[in-house]
């Protein structure tokens, strides 16, 4: 006679059917079945936690995999992890990502939780049963990923060899100028006046492009703690992710980044210094607002109408856009970066030594520094390729709206 842990990992590697696994668990006694439910979620989640997942990521690529109950038992798996550890042993992004999500334990106790859930959405035990073995399912499957923030009751430091964002090994753009930056960026997003978002994005660009240019300067010139390059996952979303992963490169190049997409777990990993990634963040994030604004105000009335074709041509519309607005964005963020660093470089009036001599060397450096980490994270990566465009329509009007959200220096 099996155990419930027992039946359960029998379904689980396949040596039992799922059906008859299912029928097996709905007659065994709920006392010896839940708890050995609960805490497979719990191991589950915990093994992924330690192999470098985060709260926020591990809810999105269930979300991608399964359904909302599957996205909500991991939240739950969230909060019944933090329990084990005092608020010091937590990373403070770690946290964050779990508030985020709402993670908070509501079941009384653990042995419950299978009942709890059943009352809470109002199905039968067997419907519980049946979506807490799904989820179990789609946890198996996931890929150790490297760990970039510590989990729970890890050291706060030693991650990618380097100190960890938030110490001294790494600095982050200031919360004030931030604050700018996002206050631009909205009214960019929030105008229906091209011209007005042109100016407002232009202007947060100019101040990212400076204080990354700066704060460069500071650290090697020994005005400020080393800093070391990092790495952040970016979730790209459906639809049409392919093509919005293209946009956050173009962003991520422009502002002396890389990033690697991984499209089976829908994130794009990018490398840089922390104030750099901050920066393609925020913009990354800005520009698919002005970007979907502006293609469903150019999309052709087709599509609109129904039928095959007309879904069809809309897609290819969309698709052909999106390629085309991250293509003319990269070679504005491009001009934009290259007179940010012209500018810099120049000596002040009156012919005084100022930044000339080794603003360019001090780039190379980091750039260089930025490469090796990326190159020993993903040591073969591939270059994809190229989505294609059937849609010259698209293409020239995701061409225009990028010339709109142009990111120059005004």
């Amino acid at each position: 006679m099996r155990t419930a842990a027992e039946q359960i990992r029998a379904v689980l590697d396949g040596s039992v059917g799922y059906e008859r696994g299912l029928d097996t668990l709905t007659v065994t006694p709920a006392a010896d079945v839940d708890p050995a439910l609960f805490a497979a979620v719990q191991a589950a989640c915990a093994r992924l936690f330690e192999r470098g997942w985060q709260p926020g990521e591990l809810h999105r690529v269930v979300a991608r995999r399964g359904a909302v109950p599957h996205t909500q038992l991991v939240t739950d798996a969230v909060a019944a992890h933090l329990r084990g550890f005092p608020p010091a042993a937590v990373d403070p992004r770690w946290r964050a990502q779990a508030d985020a999500l709402g993670a908070a334990v509501w079941w009384a106790a653990d042995g419950g939780y299978v009942d709890g859930l059943a009352a809470r959405w109002r199905v039968d035990r067997v419907e519980v049963l049946d979506t807490v073995l799904v989820l179990l399912g789609i946890l198996r499957t996931l890929p150790p990923i490297e760990v970039l923030v510590p989990p729970p009751g890890s050291p706060a430091a030693g991650v990618l060899g380097t100190a960890v964002s938030g110490t001294a090994g790494t600095a982050r753009v200031d919360d004030r100028l931030l604050d700018r930056v996002r206050a631009l960026l909205a009214k960019a997003e929030s105008t229906t006046y091209p011209a007005e978002a042109e100016t407002y994005t232009a202007k947060a660009q100019e101040l990212i492009a400076r204080h990354s240019i700066d704060e460069a300067l500071l650290v090697a010139r020994g005005g400020s703690a080393a800093v070391v390059p990092f790495a952040r996952r970016i979730g790209v979303d459906h639809p049409y992710e392919n093509e919005k992963a293209a946009l956050l490169d173009a962003v991520a190049g422009a502002n002396r980044c890389y990033a690697v997409w991984s499209p089976e777990l829908g994130f794009a990993t990018v490398f840089g210094f922390d104030s750099d990634i901050d920066a393609v963040d925020l913009l990354h994030t800005s520009l698919l607002v002005q970007a979907n604004r502006a293609m469903s105000a150019a999309e052709p009335s087709g599509g609109q109408a129904g039928g095959k074709a007309g879904r069809a041509r809309l897609k290819t519309f969309r698709q052909s856009f999106l390629v085309g607005f991250a293509v003319r964005i990269g070679e504005r963020l491009a001009q934009a970066s290259e007179a940010a660093v012209t500018d810099a470089a120049q000596p002040p009036p009156g012919g005084a030594p100022g930044a000339a001599p080794d603003l360019l060397p001090v780039l190379a450096a980091r750039d260089a520094q930025v490469r090796e980490t990326m190159h020993r994270i993903f040591p073969r990566t591939v270059r994809g390729r190229g989505t294609r465009v059937d849609s010259d329509e698209g293409w020239d009007s995701g061409r225009a709206a990028a010339d709109r959200a142009a990111l120059h220096r005004s």
